[in-house]
Protein backbone atom coordinates (compact mmCIF):
# COMPACT_ATOMS: atom_id res chain seq x y z
CA UNK A 1 0.00 0.00 0.00
CA UNK A 2 1.15 3.44 -0.78
CA UNK A 3 2.25 5.91 1.70
CA UNK A 4 -0.01 9.05 2.01
CA UNK A 5 2.25 12.55 1.91
CA UNK A 6 1.13 13.10 5.19
CA UNK A 7 1.91 16.00 7.45
CA UNK A 8 2.58 13.61 10.57
CA UNK A 9 5.06 10.75 11.13
CA UNK A 10 2.42 8.28 12.14
CA UNK A 11 -1.01 7.95 12.44
CA UNK A 12 -2.46 11.24 12.60
CA UNK A 13 -4.60 11.93 15.68
CA UNK A 14 -7.18 13.41 13.69
CA UNK A 15 -8.19 13.58 9.80
CA UNK A 16 -6.28 15.69 7.43
CA UNK A 17 -8.05 18.81 6.15
CA UNK A 18 -7.76 18.35 2.53
CA UNK A 19 -6.71 14.70 1.09
CA UNK A 20 -6.23 12.77 -1.98
CA UNK A 21 -6.41 9.23 -2.38
CA UNK A 22 -4.97 6.58 -4.98
CA UNK A 23 -5.92 9.82 -7.96
CA UNK A 24 -5.82 8.89 -11.34
CA UNK A 25 -6.62 11.15 -14.54
CA UNK A 26 -6.19 10.13 -18.30
CA UNK A 27 -6.96 12.11 -21.26
CA UNK A 28 -8.15 10.59 -24.33
CA UNK A 29 -6.04 11.77 -27.32
CA UNK A 30 -7.97 12.38 -30.63
CA UNK A 31 -6.58 9.69 -33.42
CA UNK A 32 -8.59 12.42 -36.23
CA UNK A 33 -10.59 10.20 -38.97
CA UNK A 34 -8.21 8.31 -40.47
CA UNK A 35 -7.22 6.63 -37.20
CA UNK A 36 -11.23 5.97 -36.62
CA UNK A 37 -11.29 4.61 -40.48
CA UNK A 38 -8.84 2.16 -39.58
CA UNK A 39 -9.94 1.03 -36.57
CA UNK A 40 -6.81 2.37 -34.06
CA UNK A 41 -7.07 1.54 -30.66
CA UNK A 42 -8.01 4.76 -28.60
CA UNK A 43 -4.96 6.20 -26.85
CA UNK A 44 -4.85 7.80 -23.68
CA UNK A 45 -2.47 10.26 -21.83
CA UNK A 46 -2.08 9.15 -18.24
CA UNK A 47 -1.56 12.74 -16.67
CA UNK A 48 -2.03 11.23 -12.88
CA UNK A 49 -0.93 8.15 -11.46
CA UNK A 50 -2.14 6.85 -7.91
CA UNK A 51 -1.66 10.19 -6.37
CA UNK A 52 -2.27 10.49 -2.33
CA UNK A 53 -1.21 13.63 -0.26
CA UNK A 54 -2.81 15.37 3.04
CA UNK A 55 -2.69 18.53 3.81
CA UNK A 56 -3.15 19.47 7.35
CA UNK A 57 -4.63 22.81 8.14
CA UNK A 58 -2.25 26.39 8.19
CA UNK A 59 0.40 24.21 6.61
CA UNK A 60 1.81 24.74 2.82
CA UNK A 61 2.68 21.78 0.45
CA UNK A 62 4.86 22.58 -2.24
CA UNK A 63 4.74 20.41 -5.21
CA UNK A 64 7.74 20.17 -7.69
CA UNK A 65 8.63 18.68 -10.90
CA UNK A 66 9.76 19.17 -14.85
CA UNK A 67 6.70 20.34 -17.15
CA UNK A 68 4.31 17.48 -18.03
CA UNK A 69 4.73 15.79 -14.84
CA UNK A 70 1.07 16.59 -13.71
CA UNK A 71 0.98 19.17 -11.07
CA UNK A 72 -0.88 21.10 -12.69
CA UNK A 73 -3.59 18.14 -13.50
CA UNK A 74 -3.61 17.55 -9.86
CA UNK A 75 -4.28 21.43 -8.95
CA UNK A 76 -7.14 21.50 -11.37
CA UNK A 77 -8.53 17.71 -9.76
CA UNK A 78 -7.98 19.12 -6.03
CA UNK A 79 -10.01 22.62 -6.21
CA UNK A 80 -12.79 20.50 -8.72
CA UNK A 81 -12.33 22.47 -11.45
CA UNK A 82 -11.22 18.32 -13.02
CA UNK A 83 -12.64 15.25 -11.96
CA UNK A 84 -10.84 12.39 -11.51
CA UNK A 85 -11.09 9.35 -12.97
CA UNK A 86 -9.79 6.95 -10.33
CA UNK A 87 -9.09 7.35 -6.55
CA UNK A 88 -11.03 9.89 -4.05
CA UNK A 89 -10.63 13.27 -2.48
CA UNK A 90 -11.67 13.85 0.91
CA UNK A 91 -12.44 16.61 2.97
CA UNK A 92 -11.90 16.47 6.84
CA UNK A 93 -11.59 12.48 6.35
CA UNK A 94 -15.05 12.69 4.45
CA UNK A 95 -16.02 12.51 0.57
CA UNK A 96 -15.47 16.04 -0.79
CA UNK A 97 -19.02 15.80 -2.58
CA UNK A 98 -20.47 14.31 0.60
CA UNK A 99 -23.67 16.37 1.42
CA UNK A 100 -22.16 19.93 0.03
CA UNK A 101 -23.05 21.90 -2.85
CA UNK A 102 -20.57 22.98 -5.74
CA UNK A 103 -20.70 26.04 -3.84
CA UNK A 104 -20.13 25.37 -0.76
CA UNK A 105 -17.28 22.89 -2.11
CA UNK A 106 -15.53 26.28 -4.02
CA UNK A 107 -16.07 28.00 -0.22
CA UNK A 108 -14.02 25.54 0.80
CA UNK A 109 -10.59 25.27 -1.63
CA UNK A 110 -9.84 28.06 -4.25
CA UNK A 111 -7.38 28.01 -6.65
CA UNK A 112 -4.77 30.96 -7.98
CA UNK A 113 -3.60 30.65 -11.41
CA UNK A 114 -0.42 30.50 -13.25
CA UNK A 115 -1.72 33.69 -15.89
CA UNK A 116 -3.40 36.47 -13.61
CA UNK A 117 -4.30 38.02 -17.17
CA UNK A 118 -5.99 35.09 -18.76
CA UNK A 119 -8.06 34.32 -15.79
CA UNK A 120 -9.51 37.73 -15.29
CA UNK A 121 -12.04 39.29 -17.16
CA UNK A 122 -10.38 42.27 -19.38
CA UNK A 123 -14.44 43.70 -19.59
CA UNK A 124 -14.72 43.78 -15.59
CA UNK A 125 -12.90 46.22 -13.05
CA UNK A 126 -11.77 45.07 -9.97
CA UNK A 127 -14.52 46.14 -8.17
CA UNK A 128 -16.80 44.04 -10.25
CA UNK A 129 -14.95 40.89 -10.63
CA UNK A 130 -14.94 40.61 -6.72
CA UNK A 131 -18.47 41.81 -6.55
CA UNK A 132 -19.33 39.10 -8.50
CA UNK A 133 -17.86 36.75 -6.25
CA UNK A 134 -19.87 38.17 -3.15
CA UNK A 135 -22.86 38.13 -4.95
CA UNK A 136 -22.46 34.13 -6.32
CA UNK A 137 -22.20 33.29 -2.95
CA UNK A 138 -24.58 35.19 -1.29
CA UNK A 139 -21.81 36.88 1.59
CA UNK A 140 -23.07 40.34 1.42
CA UNK A 141 -26.68 40.88 1.22
CA UNK A 142 -26.68 45.19 0.28
CA UNK A 143 -24.58 46.92 -2.54
CA UNK A 144 -23.32 48.76 0.12
CA UNK A 145 -22.27 45.86 2.04
CA UNK A 146 -20.47 44.71 -1.16
CA UNK A 147 -18.76 47.57 -1.74
CA UNK A 148 -17.15 47.61 1.87
CA UNK A 149 -15.79 44.18 1.80
CA UNK A 150 -14.34 44.88 -2.33
CA UNK A 151 -12.73 47.49 -0.51
CA UNK A 152 -11.15 45.08 2.59
CA UNK A 153 -10.41 42.65 0.00
CA UNK A 154 -8.08 44.90 -1.93
CA UNK A 155 -6.26 46.25 1.43
CA UNK A 156 -5.64 42.92 2.44
CA UNK A 157 -3.56 42.09 -1.12
CA UNK A 158 -2.17 45.35 -0.29
CA UNK A 159 -3.71 47.24 -3.16
CA UNK A 160 -5.28 50.91 -2.86
CA UNK A 161 -8.87 51.23 -2.73
CA UNK A 162 -8.84 53.79 -5.66
CA UNK A 163 -7.82 51.36 -7.98
CA UNK A 164 -11.33 49.60 -8.02
CA UNK A 165 -12.75 51.01 -10.86
CA UNK A 166 -9.62 50.20 -13.03
CA UNK A 167 -9.75 47.50 -15.78
CA UNK A 168 -6.84 44.69 -15.31
CA UNK A 169 -5.21 45.80 -18.54
CA UNK A 170 -4.17 49.12 -16.79
CA UNK A 171 -2.19 47.17 -14.01
CA UNK A 172 1.21 45.73 -13.91
CA UNK A 173 1.66 41.98 -13.49
CA UNK A 174 2.05 41.98 -10.08
CA UNK A 175 -1.16 43.97 -8.99
CA UNK A 176 -2.95 41.61 -11.60
CA UNK A 177 -2.11 38.62 -9.53
CA UNK A 178 -2.68 40.52 -6.56
CA UNK A 179 -6.30 40.85 -7.79
CA UNK A 180 -6.15 37.00 -8.83
CA UNK A 181 -5.43 36.49 -4.82
CA UNK A 182 -7.92 38.53 -3.40
CA UNK A 183 -11.15 36.86 -5.42
CA UNK A 184 -9.89 33.50 -4.33
CA UNK A 185 -9.73 35.19 -0.51
CA UNK A 186 -13.43 36.92 -1.07
CA UNK A 187 -15.54 33.43 -0.42
CA UNK A 188 -12.78 32.77 3.04
CA UNK A 189 -11.58 29.23 1.54
CA UNK A 190 -9.63 27.21 4.22
CA UNK A 191 -7.20 26.09 1.31
CA UNK A 192 -5.46 27.93 -1.35
CA UNK A 193 -4.25 26.35 -4.02
CA UNK A 194 -1.11 28.68 -6.23
CA UNK A 195 -0.43 27.16 -9.57
CA UNK A 196 3.22 28.86 -10.59
CA UNK A 197 2.02 32.09 -9.44
CA UNK A 198 4.79 33.93 -9.71
CA UNK A 199 6.40 31.99 -12.66
CA UNK A 200 5.55 34.98 -14.81
CA UNK A 201 6.44 37.58 -12.91
CA UNK A 202 9.65 39.61 -12.74
CA UNK A 203 12.10 38.56 -9.85
CA UNK A 204 11.28 41.60 -7.79
CA UNK A 205 7.80 41.09 -7.80
CA UNK A 206 7.89 37.70 -7.24
CA UNK A 207 9.40 38.58 -3.87
CA UNK A 208 6.19 40.41 -3.23
CA UNK A 209 4.13 37.83 -3.75
CA UNK A 210 5.52 35.37 -1.76
CA UNK A 211 5.58 37.70 0.90
CA UNK A 212 2.02 38.24 0.36
CA UNK A 213 1.24 34.69 0.67
CA UNK A 214 3.29 34.29 3.76
CA UNK A 215 1.82 36.94 5.46
CA UNK A 216 -1.66 35.30 4.26
CA UNK A 217 -1.11 32.01 5.97
CA UNK A 218 0.06 33.59 9.15
CA UNK A 219 -2.93 35.88 9.51
CA UNK A 220 -5.72 33.67 8.24
CA UNK A 221 -4.49 30.52 8.55
CA UNK A 222 -5.12 29.63 5.54
CA UNK A 223 -3.11 26.02 3.89
CA UNK A 224 -1.90 26.31 0.83
CA UNK A 225 -0.62 23.58 -1.76
CA UNK A 226 2.37 26.03 -3.99
CA UNK A 227 3.40 24.56 -7.01
CA UNK A 228 6.40 26.09 -8.45
CA UNK A 229 9.86 25.42 -10.59
CA UNK A 230 11.84 27.27 -8.40
CA UNK A 231 12.86 25.13 -5.54
CA UNK A 232 14.67 27.80 -3.73
CA UNK A 233 11.04 29.73 -3.50
CA UNK A 234 9.11 26.10 -2.43
CA UNK A 235 12.26 25.34 -0.31
CA UNK A 236 11.30 28.87 1.22
CA UNK A 237 7.26 28.31 2.13
CA UNK A 238 7.07 25.23 1.97
CA UNK A 239 6.95 23.00 5.23
CA UNK A 240 6.81 19.93 3.41
CA UNK A 241 7.61 19.04 -0.52
CA UNK A 242 6.32 16.58 -2.75
CA UNK A 243 7.80 15.50 -5.82
CA UNK A 244 6.24 14.22 -8.83
CA UNK A 245 7.52 12.63 -12.28
CA UNK A 246 5.56 11.31 -15.34
CA UNK A 247 2.07 11.39 -12.92
CA UNK A 248 3.44 10.40 -10.02
CA UNK A 249 4.72 11.12 -6.71
CA UNK A 250 7.83 9.89 -6.32
CA UNK A 251 9.32 11.21 -2.66
CA UNK A 252 8.31 13.41 -0.42
CA UNK A 253 9.14 14.53 3.41
CA UNK A 254 9.92 17.50 5.55
CA UNK A 255 11.55 20.78 3.34
CA UNK A 256 14.55 20.04 5.60
CA UNK A 257 14.72 16.75 5.54
CA UNK A 258 14.07 16.39 1.26
CA UNK A 259 16.97 19.02 0.86
CA UNK A 260 19.63 17.67 3.41
CA UNK A 261 18.91 13.88 2.85
CA UNK A 262 17.17 13.28 -0.62
CA UNK A 263 16.46 9.70 -1.19
CA UNK A 264 15.07 9.43 -5.08
CA UNK A 265 17.59 10.33 -7.75
CA UNK A 266 15.64 12.57 -9.71
CA UNK A 267 15.05 14.22 -6.13
CA UNK A 268 18.65 14.38 -6.36
CA UNK A 269 18.96 15.71 -9.79
CA UNK A 270 16.41 18.32 -9.02
CA UNK A 271 18.74 19.90 -6.47
CA UNK A 272 21.76 19.83 -7.93
CA UNK A 273 20.22 21.52 -11.53
CA UNK A 274 19.54 24.25 -9.09
CA UNK A 275 22.22 27.43 -10.30
CA UNK A 276 24.84 27.84 -8.27
CA UNK A 277 26.94 31.12 -7.37
CA UNK A 278 30.16 29.73 -5.30
CA UNK A 279 32.27 27.95 -8.64
CA UNK A 280 33.45 25.00 -6.18
CA UNK A 281 30.15 23.98 -5.61
CA UNK A 282 29.50 23.82 -9.57
CA UNK A 283 29.91 20.32 -10.96
CA UNK A 284 30.55 19.05 -14.68
CA UNK A 285 28.44 16.05 -13.87
CA UNK A 286 24.98 16.59 -15.77
CA UNK A 287 22.33 16.72 -13.36
CA UNK A 288 19.65 15.14 -15.46
CA UNK A 289 20.58 13.42 -19.31
CA UNK A 290 17.33 12.49 -21.79
CA UNK A 291 13.87 13.85 -21.83
CA UNK A 292 10.45 12.88 -19.91
CA UNK A 293 9.12 10.01 -21.59
CA UNK A 294 6.23 9.57 -23.39
CA UNK A 295 3.37 9.63 -20.82
CA UNK A 296 1.35 7.73 -23.63
CA UNK A 297 3.70 5.09 -22.93
CA UNK A 298 5.21 5.07 -19.89
CA UNK A 299 8.43 3.24 -19.63
CA UNK A 300 7.48 -0.58 -17.97
CA UNK A 301 8.38 -0.65 -14.11
CA UNK A 302 9.49 2.56 -12.72
CA UNK A 303 8.99 5.78 -14.32
CA UNK A 304 12.47 7.02 -14.02
CA UNK A 305 14.01 3.43 -15.08
CA UNK A 306 14.87 5.43 -18.67
CA UNK A 307 16.95 7.93 -17.40
CA UNK A 308 18.10 6.82 -13.76
CA UNK A 309 21.90 6.04 -13.70
CA UNK A 310 21.11 3.41 -10.81
CA UNK A 311 18.70 1.43 -12.73
CA UNK A 312 18.52 -2.43 -12.68
CA UNK A 313 16.47 -5.23 -13.78
CA UNK A 314 14.16 -5.23 -10.77
CA UNK A 315 13.29 -1.50 -11.68
CA UNK A 316 11.78 -2.17 -14.93
CA UNK A 317 10.34 -5.67 -14.00
CA UNK A 318 7.92 -4.09 -10.94
CA UNK A 319 6.26 -0.50 -10.30
CA UNK A 320 7.88 0.53 -7.04
CA UNK A 321 4.89 1.49 -3.86
CA UNK A 322 5.42 4.92 -2.64
CA UNK A 323 6.71 3.69 1.17
CA UNK A 324 8.19 5.04 4.04
CA UNK A 325 11.63 4.93 4.25
CA UNK A 326 11.82 7.10 7.31
CA UNK A 327 9.44 8.47 9.73
CA UNK A 328 7.53 11.25 7.53
CA UNK A 329 10.20 10.70 4.34
CA UNK A 330 8.14 8.56 1.80
CA UNK A 331 10.26 7.40 -1.53
CA UNK A 332 8.86 5.21 -4.58
CA UNK A 333 12.35 3.67 -5.50
CA UNK A 334 13.04 -0.06 -4.69
CA UNK A 335 16.48 0.63 -5.38
CA UNK A 336 18.48 0.51 -1.78
CA UNK A 337 21.61 1.76 -3.43
CA UNK A 338 19.81 4.46 -5.48
CA UNK A 339 18.30 5.72 -2.27
CA UNK A 340 21.71 5.90 -0.19
CA UNK A 341 23.77 7.52 -3.16
CA UNK A 342 25.60 10.42 -2.47
CA UNK A 343 26.32 11.18 -5.84
CA UNK A 344 24.26 11.79 -9.21
CA UNK A 345 26.35 8.71 -11.40
CA UNK A 346 27.16 5.76 -9.73
CA UNK A 347 30.32 6.01 -12.00
CA UNK A 348 31.44 9.65 -11.30
CA UNK A 349 34.04 9.82 -8.63
CA UNK A 350 33.75 13.20 -6.45
CA UNK A 351 30.21 13.86 -7.52
CA UNK A 352 28.50 17.33 -6.53
CA UNK A 353 26.82 16.85 -3.37
CA UNK A 354 23.25 17.77 -5.18
CA UNK A 355 22.37 19.56 -1.71
CA UNK A 356 21.70 23.83 -2.66
CA UNK A 357 23.22 25.88 -0.23
CA UNK A 358 20.82 27.03 2.31
CA UNK A 359 18.76 30.28 1.66
CA UNK A 360 18.74 32.70 3.95
CA UNK A 361 15.57 32.87 6.35
CA UNK A 362 12.89 35.32 6.84
CA UNK A 363 11.71 37.17 4.19
CA UNK A 364 12.11 36.82 0.54
CA UNK A 365 14.51 39.49 -1.11
CA UNK A 366 14.66 40.52 -5.04
CA UNK A 367 18.01 40.19 -6.83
Amino acid sequence: MNALVSASHGVPAAPPLLSAHGLGRRFEIAGGASALLARRPRRFLQALRDVSLELAPGETLGIVGESGCGKSTLARCLSGLDRPDEGSIRWQGQPMAAGSTPLQRARRVQMVFQDPYASLNPRMSLAQTLDEVLQVHALAATRGERADRVDELLMTVGLAPRLRDHLPHALSGGQRQRISIARALAVGPQVLIADEPVSALDASIQAQIINLLEELRERLKIAFVFISHDLNVVRHISDRIAVMYLGQVVESATTEALFEHPQHPYTRALLAAIPQTDPSRRSLVPALVGELPDPTAPPAGCSFSSRCPWVVGACRAHEPALLEQAPGHAVRCSNAAARSAGALDPGAAGALDPIAASQGEGRVSAP
